[in-house]
This record gives C-alpha cells, sequence and structure tokens, in this order.
C-alpha cells in the first residue's frame, strides 16, 4: 500500500511537472510534492552527520570541488559575503580548509580544503549518500530516482549562468 502512494506522489500525471511553472501557471500537484519531498530530504541530509550543518557542508563541498575564492562559492551558492566569510572563518577556525594569498594581490586568497578538511567532507558525504540511496530503494525507481536528483546541480549551474548572463553585476 505505501509503494502505491509514493508511486502515486512521484508519477507525474501530465507529463509536464516541470514546465508547467516556467509559463507562470500554478504548480501541478507533482512539483509541489517535489518542492515539499525535497524540504524534507534537506532536513534529513543535515541530521546525516553531526559533523557539518548542511550550510557549511555546501561551503566545504564547494571548496572541495575547486572553488578557490570566497567570491566564486558565494555566487555559486547564492550566498552573500558576510555570509562565506563567516562560514569560511568557522572552517578554518576547525582547521578543515586553509587560506593561502594568489601571487603579488594580497587582497584575493585562495581557498582550499585541509587534509582534515577532506576526511570530515568524505565522512558527511558517505552518509549524506546512504540515506539518499535509502531513499532510492523506498521508491518505485530508485536507479531513475538517483539519476534525476544528479540532474539538479547542472541545471543549478545552468540558472546561474543564465541570471549572470541576464546581470553581470551579479557574478561580482
Amino acid at each position: 500500500m505505501a509503494d502505491v502512494a509514493v508511486e502515486k506522489r512521484i508519477r507525474t500525471t501530465t507529463g509536464e511537472a516541470s514546465s508547467r511553472t516556467a509559463g507562470g501557471r500554478e504548480p501541478d500537484e507533482t512539483a509541489i510534492a517535489a518542492v515539499r519531498g525535497l524540504a524534507r530530504v534537506s532536513r534529513m541530509l543535515e541530521k546525516a552527520s553531526t559533523e557539518l550543518s548542511l550550510a557549511n557542508y555546501r561551503v566545504l563541498a564547494a571548496i572541495g570541488s575547486g572553488d578557490e575564492r570566497a567570491s566564486r562559492v558565494g555566487r555559486n551558492l547564492a550566498l552573500g559575503k558576510p555570509t562565506v566569510s563567516a562560514t569560511v572563518d568557522s572552517l578554518c577556525q576547525r582547521g578543515l580548509v586553509s587560506r593561502s594569498s594568489v601571487g603579488d594581490d594580497h587582497r584575493a586568497v585562495a581557498l582550499k580544503l585541509t587534509a582534515e578538511g577532506q576526511a570530515v567532507l568524505d565522512r558527511v558525504e558517505r552518509a549524506m549518500v546512504e540515506r539518499i540511496a535509502d531513499l532510492a530503494t523506498r521508491s518505485p525507481d530508485g536507479p531513475r530516482l538517483m539519476e534525476a536528483l544528479s540532474w539538479l546541480g547542472a541545471a543549478m549551474d545552468d540558472a546561474l549562468a543564465h541570471r549572470t548572463a541576464a546581470d553581470p553585476a551579479s557574478a561580482r
């Protein structure tokens, strides 16, 4: 019975879940269920680890993915400079991130994960993956769910690129 309820919430009745809101129309039940599910999943992911808050995880993961400048981390995560600065300060104090100057520009600082930062990131991501994998096994099509979730990062990058192209000042 639970599988039927899950499948009903996941199944798209019109096949237009993502395009229905793009045209300014009211979101359908599937889109609303997706938003609510993502909100619940974000809390579950945060509870997956006692080592990092979800906000700290996002910044640590961005730095681990190659975002060496705080400005880029902020832009890619849609965070303001004060938030990024406070988070980076906290991660540096914990020994998870290091700062180093970039060339002759003493204002520019490169961010890098320390060995401990990489170890924490690895542990936290393993715990989060276990939670998502468990949810996937409870869905009608786990592999398809995992694939669809993996598309969200690229979709976010695309949305950021469009916003930046429309408003170059937002890239700073």
